[in-house]
């Protein structure tokens, strides 16, 4: 997993799987990242992701909830095809989070 800055936030790229084992650096080196820049957006992209169980949808909804608390946003983006069925069933569209195939940043808004 690698952090990038932008002007416009703060671009985590997510790589191989998200499990119970991996999903708790991932999260602790995001948040550190937030705590430190405190963007307005922050962009989970999945598309190094192989596999995913609940864990990455926790790992969405925590960072969900801490990007609340600063006033911020999440998005997540470039969702594999064969994880895009999870996340429906999970609720995640319902909270407008994820960043459809073929949208922009501000097509999303």
């Amino acid at each position: 997993m690698r952090i990038m800055d932008s002007g416009e936030g703060i671009t985590a790229y997510l790589t191989g799987d998200i499990d119970h084992h991996t999903a708790r650096a991932m999260r602790e080196s995001i948040d550190a990242a937030v705590q430190k820049k405190r963007p307005s957006v922050l962009r989970l992209d999945f598309s190094g992701v192989s596999f995913m169980d609940s864990s990455g949808i926790g790992l969405i909804m925590g960072r969900y909830r801490l990007m609340a608390l600063y006033g911020g946003m999440v998005k997540a983006v470039n969702i594999p095809a064969e994880l895009e069925r999870m996340m429906a069933l999970s609720g995640l569209y319902g909270l407008d989070i994820i960043e459809k195939r073929g949208e922009t940043f501000e097509t999303a808004k």
